[in-house]
């Protein structure tokens, strides 16, 4: 699958610090550890509509870790997915009276303009999951001869407790499991099952749904090993950062993990597993069912600079929970409206310390919140006179695009 085109990224004269990350399954913030080459997985949409601020925010925190990881000298991996088949992709085609397929490709290629918009770095894999089924079939193969696969009517399930390390994603009980896993796709009451957790890994054909041959039959693949299958194929097991927004921590982290890990022989999926929080709008978070939704691509095409819809993403930590207000948006264009003049001057407050302050707070578990106050310090004291660096503002430029990705 396409991917979307790169932004054009300043080089820094200096070399960013190591980077942490809060990490779900540990629950602590800890250095990551990537080689030379830094492997990333965040999870992808379901293109059944627009990008909303939950989706834009997410991605934008990883995109800073992408950017960290590069400024410290790494080349980084990144992977993502689009989950091209799935229930409410086929639901919503079904409801406006267009082809899946059609649906599919149109709001990815929103997505990608979205993306490209909020100068989000591009994956070097970006794959769907129609185009990742000889992935899911293969490793389906594995963990059907690892003994961790049974069928109930045409339907092939993974058995969670072929994983020993099942739950250490998480870390919740098995009743804190119970109480979401059919909210959030699962089907735990469905007679047949092992045990309610098991999860679909391979369902069977249903009459006017696609389908795929395969060994077990005709098909589609479940939700988790798409992403479990895709991740091993590109990165491989025990790679450093499995990222996505704090609703995907269970079932859907969970999953793919043990998936991998009872195919791999007990290889660890992923070093790091990190979450960012849920954005919310008119108090609850948003969602396609409850209807409160800001889209990006909206706001874009009633002319907002796409910059500030990033400044206002940025100024919240990731992982926090917060809520979208259009007064933070109209207050993010007049904060930009005043950089630009400020940086027109050319000369300004030493940025030295600034581009140094910038890094380490980015390093330090994506904490823009922290990097914007020093920016913010910056300008403050550019404006009250302070001009003593006559080349600050290409510094400070440079430092807000490279390692924040806002570009002015």
């Amino acid at each position: 699958m396409r991917t979307w085109s790169a932004p054009q990224v300043p080089s820094l004269p200096v070399r960013g610090p190591q980077v942490s990350m809060h990490d779900t399954s540990r629950n602590a913030v800890v250095p990551t550890t990537p080689g030379d080459e830094a492997r990333l997985y965040v999870c992808g949409i379901t293109p059944y509509d627009a990008t909303h601020m939950g989706h834009a925010a997410t991605y934008v925190a990883f995109d800073l870790l992408n950017r960290a990881w590069s400024i410290a000298g790494h080349e980084v991996h990144y992977v993502q997915n689009v989950t091209d088949v799935d229930d409410p992709l086929l639901e919503r085609a079904t409801k406006v009276g267009v082809l899946w397929e059609e649906l599919a490709l149109r709001e990815t290629q929103l997505f990608r303009d979205d993306m490209e918009a909020l100068r989000v770095l591009p994956p070097r894999d970006y794959i769907g999951a129609v185009e990742s089924i000889p992935l899911v079939i293969d490793l389906i193969e594995k963990l059907r001869a690892a003994g961790s696969i049974y069928t109930v009517d045409t339907d092939l399930y993974f058995s969670v407790t072929a994983d020993p390390a099942f739950g250490d994603v998480s870390g919740w009980t098995r009743e804190e499991m119970l109480e979401i896993f059919g909210e959030r796709g699962g089907d735990p009451e469905r007679p047949g099952k092992k045990d309610p957790l098991d999860c679909v890994v391979w369902r069977g054909e249903r009459e006017g749904e696609p389908a795929w041959d395969s060994p077990f039959g005709p098909g589609r693949p479940g939700w988790h090993i798409e992403c479990a299958a895709i991740a091993l194929q590109h990165l491989g097991t025990t790679f450093d950062v499995q990222g996505g927004g704090s609703d995907l921590i269970f079932p859907h982290h969970e999953m793919s993990a043990g998936e991998v890990q009872v195919a791999e022989r007990g290889e660890a999926f992923a070093r790091t597993y990190a979450h960012a929080g849920m954005v919310a709008y008119d108090g609850e978070k948003m969602s396609k069912s409850k209807g409160n939704l800001v889209f990006v691509s909206a706001l874009r095409m009633s002319d907002v600079d796409p910059m500030a819809i990033r400044l206002t993403l940025l100024r919240h930590h990731y992982r926090s929970d917060w809520e979208w207000t259009d007064d933070q948006l109209w207050t993010s264009v007049d904060t930009l409206a005043s950089w630009r003049e400020t940086l027109a001057l050319g000369a300004g407050a030493p940025a030295a310390p600034v581009v140094d302050a910038v890094l380490a707070a980015v390093a330090d578990d994506l904490n823009a919140p922290a990097a914007l106050a020093a920016i913010d310090a910056w300008f403050a004291a550019t404006q009250a006179g302070e001009t003593s660096d006559p080349t600050a503002a290409g510094s400070i430029r440079a430092v807000l695009d490279a390692s924040l990705g806002l570009a002015l």
